[in-house]
């Protein structure tokens, strides 16, 4: 059976020679990061033979970081441009085994923009990934809609995938917990933090009026729904069109005709159950989170989904293959 994933991460260390010498002293990675770097360094190595022992026909790659970010809006563009050619370079050796999401320099939403359409263009990107906030401010600010109205054109999805949360948010609710002075990333982040963050950024993008604005711009999030699935029902009566949002549809019915959720990193059964039960099986796509997750978890899990085979294949690649243009 063919398998497609597509939050798959990459990090290019040759990068940051084109970074300021004031970014890279802020670069400190954990520990647990620090081990990663071969592996998010690596695309036709051990990935490749990774994806080739598992079974897994096509990833498609995102930027790990937002390096891109730390930027000004006149150098992000460059960087971004940059990082994005060197994905294609490395990968144009693997065709159908390797795509990829752009890489975008978020702080200059025209530019952004711009260079969405560039690696669609030129190299067959399947759209982008944004990583959480930018410069603390979510993407149904305004400034963004240059991104939303582009992707729409193109008939690209946005992925948004989770960040690190804004300084404010990390000070009033991840710091100083118990005797523990400083921030507790597992709550902040991968634990719990930026996965109801994530959950509230595509609340906010439905409430502000964004997919109404643009009806055709399809959404994607990971980690089974980032918790939207466990809301569903008293989401949907909570953010009624004129209950004080812009959104003209219901939650439910947006999101069945414009969000999309991947598995990545959820690999047990009874979240998958849920988000069949609320979005539906149309609206679900495997992924990894390689290589935070390994290949072989997400083959294990997959395996187990007690589905007839052709529901199997929705989840293993007819969805993605139909949402990307694979």
């Amino acid at each position: 059976m063919r398998i497609v994933t597509i939050e798959e991460h990459i990090s290019f260390p040759e990068m940051n020679s084109f970074l300021p010498d004031d970014i890279l002293n802020k670069k400190q990675p954990s520990g647990a990061l620090q081990q990663m770097i071969p592996k998010l360094a690596d695309v036709s190595g051990d990935r490749l033979q990774s994806m080739n022992e598992s079974g897994i026909s096509m990833q498609v790659l995102s930027v790990e970081n937002t390096d891109v970010n730390l930027l000004d809006g006149q150098s992000a563009p460059e960087f971004a441009s940059k990082y994005n050619d060197l994905i294609a370079d490395k990968i144009k050796g693997h065709p159908d085994r390797f795509t990829a999401f752009a890489h975008l320099p978020m702080v200059n939403s025209i530019a952004a923009a711009d260079e969405l359409e560039r690696t669609v263009k030129t190299y067959g990107f399947k759209g982008a990934m944004i990583r959480g906030v930018t410069n603390g401010e979510f993407l149904d600010a305004p400034k963004f809609a240059p991104i939303f109205e582009r992707a729409e054109q193109l008939g690209v999805p946005v992925y948004i995938h989770p960040g690190i949360p804004p300084k404010p948010v990390i000070d009033a609710y991840y710091s100083n917990i118990g005797d523990q002075t400083g921030p507790f990333d597992a709550i902040a982040c991968w634990g719990w933090g930026w996965h109801s963050e994530t959950a509230i950024h595509v609340l906010r993008l439905l409430v502000a009026g964004v997919f109404d604005t643009y009806p055709n711009l399809k959404i994607i999030i990971g980690h089974m729904g980032e918790m939207l699935p466990i809301m569903w029902d008293r989401s949907n009566k909570a953010f009624q069109p004129g209950n004080g949002g812009k959104n003209q549809r219901t939650l439910i019915e947006t999101f069945k005709q414009q969000l999309y959720m991947t598995t990545s990193g959820i690999f047990t059964q009874p979240p998958l159950q849920i988000a069949l039960d609320t979005i539906g099986i149309d609206n679900i796509i495997f992924s990894i989170d390689y290589p935070f997750s390994t290949n072989q978890m997400g083959i294990d899990f997959l395996n187990e989904i007690k589905l007839p085979p052709e529901q199997i294949e929705k989840i293993a690649h007819r969805n993605a293959d139909r949402l990307l243009g694979l």
